[in-house]
């Protein structure tokens, strides 16, 4: 048997999924020299000293210092070099950063270089600068303090890409959405099992009193209270609405919307949505009514906010009072003073003929 519509959509809705992953993974260290004149002397070009061994991105680093330049090319430089180390099998693609701390521990402008992407692997050299300081300007400079300085090392680790993918799960049970409200409306068509009966505008309605009941707390007074009152059945006549908005209202009761093909665009819709706003009041229907007063509140214009603003004054509609003013405050409006004072005198009339 196949599955519902509903169900087969949410099985079309449960997509693949695939992601590029890359990023970076970085790590740092801190190497002080603290005797930079005593390096100097016992280092001369060429040789180097190495750091403490440190870990970033999974694997282990160090770092060369040659205090008197790596080549002779670099006789008054600082040499610096990041290095793999020789335990590690794996090779790895990474940058690095090299840079002189301040006396705060900040990098010191024009003098923070990052390297390009390098592959380290067991066995092969260091990659860094052979120029990294010059030690003229590094004696002079307020960096060097005590005969001590700090160079920092950022070591940026390239993760290598991947594809990851998600494939859908397809649930074990599917579980179709709620058919009640059309259960609810095919028993109002058939009328079978009603129990009370409605006569409005010459037309009668067969309805069941513990839907309209368990809806509508004034529907629950006047259904229970005529079937008290005739043990054979109930009529109850409502001589104050149109069948077609009563007919409305039954829809609404049975599957919580409006019946298909009730017209609610234009002029006669506008008075159509205002008659279902006065009866959703009547029954204390308060999502009905805001699905009127929301309908509305696209209706206004110079022809319908007199009577739109009287009806929201009537029956409590804060929001569709906001937009009636709104529409009274807009530029269109206020360009025609006389057109306005017209609309005003209108609604204060039309609110005091309500009163009464």
């Amino acid at each position: 048997m196949p599955p519902p519509a509903s169900a087969a959509g949410d099985l079309d809705d449960a997509l693949s999924s695939s992601s590029i992953v890359g990023g970076t993974v970085t790590g740092h260290h801190l190497l002080h020299i603290d005797c930079y004149s005593g390096t100097k002397e016992d280092l001369p070009n060429g040789q180097y000293i190495d750091s403490c061994p440190f870990r970033a991105g999974g694997s282990s680093w160090h770092i060369s210092y040659y205090p008197n330049g790596e080549t002779s090319q670099a006789l008054e430089f600082v040499s610096v070099y990041l290095n793999l180390d020789q335990s590690i099998a794996e090779p790895v693609k990474a940058r690095a950063r090299f840079s002189l701390l301040d006396q705060a521990g900040e990098p010191v402008p024009l003098h923070s270089w990052t390297t390009r992407m390098h592959d380290f692997s067991k066995g092969t050299s260091g990659f860094g600068y052979n120029k990294f300081l010059k030690r003229a300007w590094l004696e002079e400079s307020k960096h060097l303090k005590d005969d001590r300085f700090t160079i920092r090392c950022d070591v940026i680790i390239n993760k290598e890409l991947r594809a990851e993918g998600r494939m859908p799960q397809l649930p074990l049970v599917l579980v179709p959405p709620s058919n009640l409200p059309q259960n609810l409306g095919d028993l109002l068509a058939s009328e079978e099992g009603a129990d009370v009966i409605f006569q409005v505008a010459g037309e009668t309605f067969k309805a069941h009193k513990c839907v309209l009941a368990a809806r509508s707390a004034v529907f629950k007074a006047e259904v229970f209270g005529a079937m008290r009152e005739s043990a054979d059945g109930a009529v109850i006549r409502i001589d104050d609405m149109c069948a077609q908005v009563f007919r409305a209202l039954l829809c609404f009761l049975y599957t919580d919307t409006l019946p298909e093909g009730l017209n609610v665009k234009g002029k006669e819709g506008a008075a159509m949505t205002e008659h279902l706003l006065v009866a959703a009041d009547r029954y204390n229907l308060e999502r009905l009514k805001l699905i009127c007063e929301d309908k509305l509140c696209s209706h206004i214009d110079r022809d319908s906010v007199v009577t739109i603003f009287a009806l929201a004054e009537q029956h409590h509609c804060q929001g569709l009072r906001e937009a009636c003013l709104r529409f009274l405050s807009s530029p269109s409006t206020r360009s025609c003073p006389s057109i306005l004072k017209e609309m005003i005198s209108k609604v204060k009339q039309y609110c005091r003929s309500c009163a009464h």
